[in-house]
């Protein structure tokens, strides 16, 4: 059973939205409000990718200040994912693994995604989206990337508000862990359930592509890439479990 709806944070439902992010963005609450829509028209991952929403997916957003620096600000990402990863274990779901730096898993296929964004300085919005009822067409997948999956085919019959029910408390646990402990269990937690560490992985950024062992998360919540004897210490990229495709 989930805990009950964290106290002092709002709650808004649209039935449509062009993105639950933008929304947020525009509306500037003054308190933490999640805002959940049943559809988005205009939804977006990382580096302006259009983010596909099938009827009965996932799509909400938490949006709240903070005076923490940029560095401490996106360890939410961490944050972020470890809460999804909870609700969803509460709600029954397994076989979940967390792909660095803003992914989850589901039988190694790309379940969910979470976008952070600051719209002004020590504002933070964390979108997340989410295939509980579909996953979208293979043909809007980057090619290398990791391929997309639901949970509906599987068997986990879970509706969008009863998964936010679940997120919610989920996200306040973990955040206040970050604020109270610090990143260190943060860190050991999404290291716990990551994906492929240990194992060869391609990372390429704006410049460049590598390929080398995923060793480590370090405590700035950078990966650790190895190709002996060098470690490159990455801050963002996107992560193939195959080698990525040129560009």
């Amino acid at each position: 059973m989930a805990a009950p709806w964290p106290e002092g944070v709002d709650r808004v439902v649209l039935p449509e939205t062009d993105s639950t992010s933008a929304e947020l963005a525009r509306r500037r609450p003054a308190r933490p409000t999640w805002l959940f829509a049943w559809h988005q028209t205009a939804a977006r991952g990382r580096r302006g990718r259009a983010w596909a929403m099938p009827p009965g997916n996932f799509a909400a957003s938490l949006g709240y200040t903070l005076a923490d620096e940029p560095a401490r600000i996106a360890l939410r990402s961490f944050v972020a994912a470890l809460a999804l990863h909870d609700a969803l274990a509460v709600l029954g779901v397994d076989d979940l693994t967390l792909k660095w730096p803003n992914d989850v898993l589901f039988r190694d296929g790309k379940l969910a995604g979470i976008l952070l964004e600051c719209p002004e300085p020590g504002r933070l919005i964390v979108g997340i989206g989410l295939n509980l009822a579909a996953a979208p067409d293979m043909g809007a997948i980057e090619p290398g990337a990791v391929p997309p999956a639901a949970l509906a085919p599987a068997g986990h019959a879970i509706e969008p508000e009863q998964l936010l029910d679940a997120l919610a408390p989920a996200y306040a646990a973990r955040e206040t862990e970050l604020r109270v402990e610090g990143f260190a269990p943060i860190r050991a937690g999404w290291l716990a359930r990551a994906a492929r560490l240990g194992q060869t992985v391609t990372a390429r950024t704006m410049s460049r592509t590598r390929t080398g062992i995923f060793e480590d998360v370090d405590v700035e919540g950078h990966l650790i890439l190895a190709q002996r004897p060098t470690r490159h210490r990455i801050a963002a990229a996107d992560i193939f479990f195959a080698e990525a495709p040129c560009s």
